[in-house]
């Protein structure tokens, strides 16, 4: 079982915060006669949990990217967890590195079944790899997959991982929610997963026992599981787009836990602070809140500009204003308590007077209707949203409002996660609302991720004169043995960036749950994206 949990800030009276500087029915498994009203009761004591998400489960292949991250965590194990500690086994009991650093030999663990009964030894492992490798281009975003040379199972216990060059993430990316997580070779089409899956069987603590698209699903206590089991047998997680309809529910009754960063705003967080119903907690910082510039726009390729709008963004205020406080302000990229990026970098001062200035220098001259221009062209710039989001569009008509006393005119735009998406992607965008990865995922891998076009960021860099010199110094930090030198090569990106005043760093989010009372072991783990129901109990 997963015990990598980080203790909350439980919320009772005075609000303390602790801040440092679409799925298809095809896939369904065998369907549960219980439905989303049963209750679950053993001894007297409730063990049924009635969860709430504002969308689908959606895809469940542990292999892609479409599903939803906590039900996979639910379904699926990988070789290693992360934990607060530093990594610990779990479908591998454990491991040895080669002196060269290129070779992992795991040692899987004995007697552990896929819920549809299949053993989970070194061939199913292998089969699991096999199936990622095929899709191997969707997987680039992780800098294993081009370094790995192979992998094998030289016996029923033992699991090999050949590498071209030593890699000091590859533990990290072992153990993060997907694509390294292991489900049942049955359940493959014909040893493939790039195509879909035929159910989702994992080794987990819960499988799914029903689903009704865009209504509910309902997980159910994994009697073979390997592990401990959970104290919450049954779990209904029902979808509530609405975030007002999320409270009202929340408040009749209805559903137990609200659980996530997105889910729940701040009006929220200060309403039940001091209630006697439900208990309120938050995380340590998760993730930086910030906005991408498209230096490629003929606007935003003025440095000059960037740097002016740094200057022109209010920080405290979206703090106080927006979040209550709740989320403190960001001057970086990532946290000074992220791994590697403590580096001495100077905060861009809020200062609309300088800010001005530098527009007027740079050429941009205020006209009559109140819009800078230059050469004819007015300052317009386009800003993307994720409508899905409870506290983007605040920000947004805020900072819209904010950057046209300066004459810059802000349109703002509102999309659906997976347009908002395939937009920044694609690098149609001017402006747009992007959070870093995260711990266990930052910085690495979402530095690596800037070489390719897997978010905004690589289109966001293109027109950066020192784009190339960023990449290498990405691709050598991945691969360097000496901690010294990845140090050194890591201050001079996260100075290259923040010069280049590419991203405006807003607040450090705070994942968020609002929940019964009586509910306990509701805590964060060294994800943002998992929900620890495993270690729930009422």
């Amino acid at each position: 079982m997963k015990k990598h949990c980080f203790g909350a800030l439980l919320l009772t009276g005075a609000l303390f915060i602790s801040l440092m500087t679409g799925c298809s029915g095809k896939a369904a498994p065998e369907v549960s006669t219980n439905t989303p009203n049963d209750s679950v009761v053993s001894d007297g004591k409730k063990e049924e949990l009635v969860f709430v998400n504002y969308r689908d489960i959606r895809d469940l292949n542990p292999h892609l990217y479409a599903g939803e991250m906590y039900a996979q965590e639910m379904l699926y194990e990988s070789l290693v967890n992360i934990t607060e500690a530093g990594y610990e086994g779990c479908l591998a009991e454990s491991w040895e590195i080669s002196e060269d650093g290129k070779v992992y030999t795991f040692k899987i663990r004995e007697g552990v079944t896929f819920s549809d009964g299949t053993a989970c030894d070194a061939n199913a492992i292998l089969a699991n790899f096999n199936a990622i490798l095929e899709n191997k281009d969707r997987h680039t975003w992780l800098e294993m997959m081009n370094l790995l040379v192979g992998v094998s199972a030289p016996d029923n216990n033992t699991f090999v991982i050949q590498l071209s060059e030593p890699y000091y993430p590859m533990l990290t990316e072992l153990g993060v929610t997907r694509p390294f997580a292991m489900i049942s070779p049955a359940a493959m089409k014909d040893g493939s997963t790039k195509d879909g899956v035929e159910a989702y069987i994992g080794t987990g603590p819960y499988v799914l026992s029903d689903f009704v698209t865009d209504e509910y699903a309902i997980f159910e206590a994994n009697e073979n599981y390997w592990g401990e089991q959970p104290a919450i047998k049954k779990i209904t997680v029902k979808v509530i787009p609405d975030n007002q309809t999320r409270i009202l529910a929340l408040e009749k009754g209805e559903i137990d836990l609200i659980f996530g960063k997105n889910m729940i705003d701040a009006d929220a967080v200060n309403k039940y602070v001091d209630s006697e119903k439900f208990k309120v907690s938050l995380s340590d910082p998760t993730s930086t809140r910030h906005i991408v510039l498209n230096t490629a726009n003929s606007i935003l390729s003025d440095t000059a500009v960037r740097q002016a709008l740094q200057h022109a963004t209010n920080r405290q205020a979206i703090s106080d204003g927006i979040f209550y406080g709740l989320e403190q302000p960001a001057d970086t990229l990532y946290s000074t308590t992220i791994p590697y990026c403590d580096v001495n970098l100077k905060p861009y001062a809020y200062d609309t007077e300088a800010a001005g200035q530098m527009l007027t220098d740079a050429g941009w001259i205020l006209g009559t209707d109140g819009i800078r221009e230059k050469d004819g062209k007015k300052m317009t710039l386009a800003l993307l949203y994720n409508s899905d989001s409870v506290t983007e569009k605040s920000i947004a008509e805020y900072l819209q409002a904010e950057y046209a006393k300066l004459g810059i005119k802000i349109d703002i735009t509102g999309q659906e996660e997976q347009s908002y998406r395939d937009n920044m992607k694609a690098g149609h965008f001017d402006m747009v609302f992007n959070i870093c990865w995260g711990t266990p995922y930052d910085p690495q891998s979402s530095l690596a991720a800037m070489r390719a076009p897997v978010y905004g960021d690589y289109a966001a860099q293109q027109g950066l004169h020192d784009k190339a010199e960023i990449d290498e110094a990405i691709t050598n930090i991945l691969i360097s043995t000496d901690e010294e030198k990845r140090q050194e090569l890591y201050s001079f990106v996260l100075t290259r960036l923040h010069e280049d005043a590419v991203y405006i760093p807003l607040t450090f989010e705070c994942n968020k749950a609002i929940y019964r009372t009586d509910l306990k072991g509701v805590g964060f783990t060294q994800t943002q994206y998992e929900v620890p129901f495993a270690d729930m109990y009422y």
